[in-house]
């Protein structure tokens, strides 16, 4: 199954929308979901971070580390990954206003971080770099845009060495026969559609090559990171107020889909 939507509207899609999501989501740029627990409560800000760690944690990021941040936004989490983990982060992203966005941040950084951190524009399914330039290739809410998602698949693979490992989140499908409600505030409105499920993006990355280490069901996270995203944009009072109402009334329909089982989340940590 090949997506209706190209990589060329999804770029339009994430250029217009920069500065709703800096918003809403994360004012630093920052556009992914969240993994609560006792320790972040309900705070959507708190929830993202956990899922930084989490996934740092279990791709074993440190000191030794050449990580391709596959679909890096405007590069927060590939500096806060070269800060805390003291590696080198390479980050690309198809939106040249994200990539020049975190450009300009880099340079704002002290010389050990520029030093460590670069950024490119480039696609997922045509990456600018040698077969295995990385030890680890991370990605957060970014191969559900991509039409080619095979194809994308087998490029994380191609730029891994021997042994790296690709820890990344992504959007399923559980049922291909959604409602018009889904359809319509979900897949149309964020100009992308799935063949995977929860299983089935497991035979898709062992196709492609890789072994699966695990990997998470986070549907529920994804709900309430919708939930109080709707909240937020609800709550709003300055600012395009049409477009703050839209997007609160988008989000609580997101997160009725995937109470509903029209839209899920996983994490998954593979190694070549």
């Amino acid at each position: 199954m090949s997506s209706r939507f190209t990589e060329r509207e999804t770029e339009r899609y994430y250029d217009a929308q920069d500065v709703i999501y800096r918003s809403i989501w994360d004012s630093e740029g920052s556009v992914h979901w969240g993994v609560f627990d006792q320790n972040t409560g309900d705070d959507f800000l708190k929830g993202c971070a956990n899922l930084n760690i989490i996934m740092a944690d279990e791709g074993r990021i440190d000191v030794t580390s050449r990580v391709l941040d596959l679909g890096c936004g405007s590069g927060t989490t590939a500096m806060w990954l070269a800060e805390e983990r003291n590696c080198r982060v390479t980050g690309v992203d198809l939106s040249g206003v994200r990539i020049q966005n975190a450009k300009n941040d880099l340079q704002a950084r002290s010389q050990e971080m520029q030093q460590n951190v670069a950024f490119e524009k480039a696609s997922a399914t045509d990456l600018p770099f040698p077969d295995g330039s990385f030890t680890h290739v991370w990605s957060q809410a970014v191969i559900y845009h991509v039409p080619d998602k095979e194809g994308t698949l087998k490029e994380a693979y191609r730029v891994l060495a021997d042994g790296g490992i690709f820890i990344f989140d992504d959007l399923v499908k559980p049922k291909q026969d959604i409602s018009e409600s889904a359809q319509t505030y979900v897949y149309d409105r964020l100009l992308f559609d799935t063949p995977f499920s929860f299983e089935s993006y497991k035979d898709a990355l062992q196709q492609a090559g890789f072994k699966i280490l695990s990997s998470q069901d986070l549907s529920p996270h994804l709900k309430k990171s919708y939930s109080l995203l709707s909240n937020i944009a609800g709550s709003k009072t300055e600012g395009p107020m049409d477009k703050y109402q839209t997007l609160a009334l988008a989000y609580a329909k997101t997160a009725q889909a995937i109470e509903d089982s029209e839209l899920g989340w996983g994490l998954y940590l593979c190694q070549k």
